[in-house]
């Protein structure tokens, strides 16, 4: 394993900018032969930030970990016994790539890396898992879309609940109310409002702090890549590991964190997996350049008078979460519709969905939420965070994916990164 180490480094690492994005390598399960992964046999992993995120999901549905990664020598040394025997750990997410013996990569980092990293994993002919959210900005998730379709991979984005679990505070999963919904017995335009009752405000005050003293780096992190592409700002342990989302240049707060929690399964119910909101409007106090702040209330609407409010203050105890011209579902799934369950148990169930990543894998079938719906759910995010770092409403045009004259905010669609890191 040395030997093909570096000779993987020699050749794969000569040029760390361009190492991201300048090397084909063809998975086994396309080779055919001794490197074939019949459908019995196990799928292999790799995992890329072994935190507590990547460390929790390190046995999950049935894949064997090969390999896993870390820029701090003391995640990689737990993760590496909590594995056990056969895996190896690197400090360098490209010398894992690097392996044709594994089949997924999981990116559990950061969301600064999620883009850099998944455009990387499928260039190097890898299936992949992403931590929520997808990317940190809309120009992320474009060129995400873009790589995984242009190298044939299968993507899947680890928030689930628009296919199994209940949903935040509802007392119930989605399907019932994708029922529901398609069914037209609510009528249109709706408007869903998450709230705290719904749970939404658990990690809403996640801020960062302001005037961070710069302090020496320890030991065992490699803190200029744990920045990679995000600017250079002197080490202080308020940025990194479990408190970076406090910070807008690692993530957005409690939004950026739980918010493609909360509204990817309301564009699926709404039926908007292919397009976005046409407009956002905020009210926020104005935020800090470096340190994420609180807001209080986001509104995105649909080109065809859809709603969705984020309400962060919790003041509309009384909404509910549901609201059509014809009726309401409330938490806990009431309404004042009569009879509602029974009526939804007789309608048709919405489209069977693959929500198992290992079949997905197998049979090349699109999982639940995979690249190209995930990029939607997260461009909402990322919608309201940039509304929310500007201080101001703003309109989009879904198609072209840009802000609407508006030159700042379409600044923040692409923003620029520190090399020699580059999409």
């Amino acid at each position: 394993m040395e030997k093909k180490q570096t000779f993987k480094r020699r050749d794969f690492l000569r040029n760390s900018a361009a190492a991201v994005a300048a090397f084909t390598i063809v998975p086994r399960h396309v080779l055919g032969g001794t490197g074939y992964t019949a459908p019995s046999d196990q799928l292999t992993k790799g995992i890329i930030g072994v935190g507590g995120m990547g460390r929790g999901h390190i046995g999950y549905e049935g894949t064997k970990v090969l390999a896993v990664c870390d820029v701090d020598k003391l995640h990689l040394k737990q993760a590496m016994e909590q594995v056990g025997n056969g895996v190896d750990g690197y400090s360098d997410f490209r010398e894992l790539l690097a392996r044709p013996d594994i089949d997924i990569v999981h990116i559990a980092t950061p969301p600064h890396w999620h883009g850099l990293m998944s455009i990387a994993a499928a260039e190097a002919g890898k299936d992949i898992w992403c931590e929520k959210p997808m990317t940190r900005t809309i120009g992320e998730g474009i060129k995400v879309v873009d790589a995984v379709k242009k190298h044939g991979r299968m993507f899947r984005l680890n928030t689930w609940f628009r296919f199994k679990d209940n949903f935040y505070g509802l007392g119930t999963d989605v399907k019932p109310l994708k029922k529901l919904i398609d069914s037209g017995l609510l009528s249109w335009p709706l408007k869903v409002t998450v709230s705290g009752i719904t749970g939404y405000n658990w990690k809403f005050y996640w801020s960062g702090k302001h005037n961070l003293k710069p302090m020496p780096v320890p030991e065992e992190l490699d803190y200029d890549m744990w920045l990679g592409p995000a600017p250079y700002k002197p080490y202080n342990p308020e940025r990194v590991h479990s408190v970076f989302r406090g910070y807008w240049d690692y993530d957005g707060g409690g939004l950026g964190d739980m918010g493609q929690h909360y509204l990817d399964p309301v564009q699926y119910m709404l039926g908007k997996d292919k397009t976005s909101p046409i407009s956002v409007e905020v009210d926020a106090p104005q935020q800090h350049p470096d340190a994420v702040g609180s807001w209080r209330r986001i509104e995105y609407t649909y080109a065809d008078g859809c709603k969705i409010i984020l309400d962060g203050e919790n003041k509309d105890k009384d909404a509910a979460y549901i609201e059509g011209p014809k009726g309401k579902v409330y938490r806990g799934f009431r309404s004042d519709i009569p009879n509602l369950r029974k009526k939804i148990d007789a309608m048709p169930d919405p489209e069977p969905q693959i929500g198992i990543f290992s079949e997905s894998v197998r049979t090349r079938q699109k999982f639940a939420l995979n690249e190209e719906n995930g990029h939607r759910s997260a461009t909402v995010v990322n919608m309201g965070i940039i509304a929310v770092r500007l201080g101001r409403s703003l309109n989009y045009d879904p198609v072209k994916q840009r802000f609407v004259d508006d030159d700042e905010a379409n600044r923040m669609i692409f923003q620029p990164m520190r090399g020699p890191w580059r999409l």
